[in-house]
């Protein structure tokens, strides 16, 4: 799995939680998700990553004029 796969997987995840599914019972299951503080400490580990992988990376801007 790429960086960014991880990284969406751990946005979807923090966005679930923040719009209130941290815990959620089915029948009688009751299912809790990670932490928050956890999922936010991993997506800074994940985006510094990105940022060095793309660190040596060039890029081109193309200013057209109209």
């Amino acid at each position: 799995m790429t960086v960014d796969e991880q990284l969406n997987q751990i946005n979807t995840a923090i966005a679930a939680i923040e719009n209130g599914a941290q815990e959620y019972r089915i029948g009688s299951k009751q299912i809790r998700r990670a932490d928050l503080n956890t999922l936010y400490q991993e997506r800074r580990k994940l985006t510094q990553q990105l940022y060095e992988q793309n660190e040596n990376s060039t890029y081109v801007a193309v200013f057209d004029r109209r």
